[in-house]
């Protein structure tokens, strides 16, 4: 039979109670269990039929060695699409973690290693994060700083908040009046671009403002090609825990997992897609990874669309809590997207640095 075609109310409400009953207990769950555990309204022997039935579909198996049902990978995927509902973190746990993200809301180093272990620990499974990053450079503003003799400090801040520096030398002498009209000139033309759509404009630029930009272009795409950042991960010894892993062989396939870093990067990047928010639930690797067969990833995407974004989610076998992982994962990636929103805002045309950039610029002026 097909597992997709439809179920009772009755059929799903049994489905239900044997993932919910299954996750919590890790044993195969009998008609009886169901009937005794949570008062139904029937007798085991109409449950035993309906779990018979939801064998037939697919949703549901059974070990040899056992009356007893457990869910199958479409059987989780059918709770997950059509029965589980909206999930919330109490609102303690919520305030506690909205507590911790605002103590580093200013350093962007602390986010990713504690957005995994708030989720690690609220889940009890293993938590994955990367930093967030421009799909392609774009340019924000430049100033170009005179230093002593012929030397000039370029500063390029790009979308997302990245700011580089490079010295140069200049053919002749210049004010500084003359460099902050080059500057503002390369602003209005270059604001919101790429590395090659400056390039292709370099003809449209006085000399000076021609080299400026062939620099400026050499940063960016550098910047593009740079490899990519890290994945940290937090939570792995509590996976390791679950019975599922108590084998030694499905133990170091997990590790496997968790440690192939461009695996996790991969599987990452094609199950999710552009937008921010939309949770993606992979269990047993969907048919596509043959690695995840004991494993159900949570993911979603966090950060602004368009311009800065990362990823984040957790790993733990396919008995997993959906419904607190999926709340997990979504409240911490509406934490992050607020952070990336208040610290790395894009601004438009004619609108002042941001407090980052005065801040660098400031210092490099009293460097100097």
């Amino acid at each position: 039979m097909d597992a997709n075609q439809e179920l009772t109310p009755r059929q799903q409400t049994i489905l239900g109670l044997t993932v919910r009953e299954y996750v919590k207990t890790a044993s195969p769950v009998s008609s009886r269990a169901l009937v005794e555990r949570y008062g139904l309204p029937v007798s085991s022997a109409t449950v035993r039929n309906e779990l018979a039935y939801l064998e037939e579909t697919g949703h549901l198996t059974h070990p040899h060695t056992s009356a007893g049902r457990v869910p199958t990978h479409e059987g989780y995927r059918y709770f997950v699409e059509r029965l589980l509902g909206e999930v919330e973190l109490p609102l303690r746990e919520r305030l506690t973690i909205v507590h911790q993200f605002h103590q580093a809301r200013q350093n962007l180093e602390q986010w990713m290693p504690l957005a995994a272990s708030t989720l690690a620990r609220t889940v009890q499974g293993a938590a994955l994060v990367t930093a967030p990053q421009s799909r392609r450079a774009r340019y924000k503003h430049l100033q170009l700083i005179l230093t002593e003799g012929l030397g000039v400090l370029l500063v390029l801040v790009l979308r997302g908040g990245m700011v580089k520096q490079r010295m140069l030398t200049l053919a002749e002498p210049l004010t500084q009046q003359e460099l902050t009209e080059a500057s503002e000139r390369m602003n209005q033309a270059c604001f919101g671009l790429t590395a090659g759509e400056i390039r292709a404009q370099l003809d449209e630029f006085p000399s000076l403002e021609t080299d400026v930009a062939g620099l400026v272009a050499d940063i960016m795409h550098a910047v593009d090609t740079r490899s990519s950042g890290p994945i940290y991960s937090e939570g792995l010894s509590e996976v390791l825990q679950q019975p599922e892993f108590s084998e030694a062989e499905k133990a170091q396939e997990l590790v496997q997992v968790i440690e192939e870093r461009s695996f996790l990067r991969m599987v990452m990047e094609e199950a999710l897609g552009p937008e921010v928010g939309s949770v993606r639930v992979l269990v047993g690797g969907e048919g596509e990874w043959d690695q995840l067969q004991a494993c159900s990833l949570v993911l979603t995407r966090y950060g602004v669309a368009n311009f800065s974004t990362g990823a984040l989610g957790v790993v733990g076998p396919t008995r997993m809590s959906y419904g607190r992982a999926i709340s997990a994962v979504r409240f911490v990636a509406g934490l992050l997207s607020d952070l990336v929103l208040e610290v790395y805002t894009p601004e438009g045309p004619g609108e002042q640095p941001s407090q980052e950039f005065e801040v660098d610029r400031q210092g490099d002026q009293h460097a100097g």
